[in-house]
């Protein structure tokens, strides 16, 4: 598995709850939680924050445990992705992964799934995510880097510019492929948005005994055997791209 760059966009000026990826949880900051569940890929992960002089905090945990940054625009998410995949040496071929730094829940496993999928060749972009049955916030997206490239250069409206994935088809020709979940598990919530979100990811943590290391399948029977963790962000509403 080589020619692959993964990166997670990351910054401190959320609107709904800022600072978040700097939250505590088991005793790290959140950005460093999707790290250890991502242990045999952490070596492919780029963490493109922003130039708005509030990065500080990510930039120096980025220090600390030497994971490569680019510092891009707030705004422009999708020109913060072009720019730190090309500033790493991304070529062509490149596979681009796409995640995002609320989902310290996120999942090695489907992650790896999506990846293969996309080196096989046969598809343009692959995704995983709520729109076919997984739970919100183990949303993963792969696609090349000359497919970034072109979706950089045709984008022009700040709709497009914010969200990196969705203009990847409307100006490009191309093919995708979405695994399914095979059973909805949509309503489950395990994304970082809001305070009820973080009391939800915490509990869970608490039920897995702070460890890193759980598969997806356990956190789904987990997550069936006590309906309580869903009860407690289930109101929250999932902010509209």
């Amino acid at each position: 598995m080589n020619n692959i760059q993964i990166i997670i966009q990351a910054r401190m000026t959320s609107t709904r709850l800022p600072g978040k990826v700097m939250m505590e949880l088991c005793n790290l900051p959140v950005l460093q939680v999707m790290m250890e569940r991502l242990p045999h890929l952490k070596k492919h992960v780029i963490i493109a924050t922003t130039d708005d002089g509030s990065e500080k905090p990510i930039t120096d945990l980025c220090d600390q445990l030497q994971i490569p940054y680019y510092r891009g625009s707030t705004e422009d998410v999708l020109a913060r992705y072009y720019h730190a995949a090309k500033k790493f040496g991304a070529t062509k071929d490149t596979t681009i992964v796409r995640l995002t730094s609320d989902c310290p829940l996120i999942d090695e496993s489907l992650c790896q799934k999506v990846i293969d999928k996309h080196q096989e060749g046969q598809y343009d972009l692959v995704n995983l995510g709520p729109h076919s049955g997984y739970p919100r916030g183990l949303d993963c997206s792969a696609f090349t880097f000359k497919l970034l490239e072109d979706t950089h250069n045709k984008a022009s409206t700040p709709s497009d510019r914010e969200h990196v994935t969705l203009g990847i088809c409307k100006f490009n020709s191309c093919s995708q492929y979405t695994f399914s979940a095979e059973h909805d598990y949509s309503h489950y919530r395990l994304t970082l948005d809001e305070p009820d979100d973080y009391k939800a990811i915490k509990q869970i943590y608490l039920k897995m005994e702070h460890k890193f290391n759980f598969s997806y399948e356990l956190l789904i029977k987990t997550l069936k055997k006590h309906p309580e963790l869903a009860d407690i962000n289930k109101h929250v509403e999932q902010k509209r791209t």
